[in-house]
């Protein structure tokens, strides 16, 4: 994987955002799955996340929003944990949960609901 800026800005936002977990993907990845790792750190998080137009919080909020629209479980728990560390609070999440059952509806948010509170408590943040 050839380094360069939008490498390094996304590798260090995974970092800030997951912790070890955000870079130990990188890391350990082979070369089946590097492509994907690849493309995840630099245009995912090196290029759209570090944008200037909405800040972390704001991005964290929105992609977990889009994460239980579209049930994707384990997503959205890495991605609650990632919101917390851009300083999304447990209320703020579940106001979040609340208005998307208007939108999603009850059977996706329900589940949704759940992945969120065990990925809070995971965070040390429930």
């Amino acid at each position: 994987m050839k380094q360069d800026e939008l490498y390094d800005r996304g590798r260090a936002m995974r970092q800030d955002m997951f912790g070890e977990p955000g870079v130990r993907t990188i890391d350990s990845a082979d070369d089946f799955q590097e492509p994907l790792q690849d493309l995840v750190t630099r245009h995912c998080f090196g290029d759209v996340w570090s944008r200037p137009g909405l800040d972390g919080k704001t991005r964290s909020l929105l992609t977990v929003a889009m994460l239980i629209g579209q049930s994707r479980p384990d997503q959205l728990r890495n991605h609650v944990k990632g919101a917390v560390s851009n300083g999304v609070t447990k209320e703020e999440l579940r106001e979040l949960l609340v208005h998307a059952s208007l939108y999603y509806g009850l059977p996706s948010v329900s589940d949704a609901w759940r992945h969120v509170r065990e990925a809070l408590q995971e965070a040390d943040a429930y």
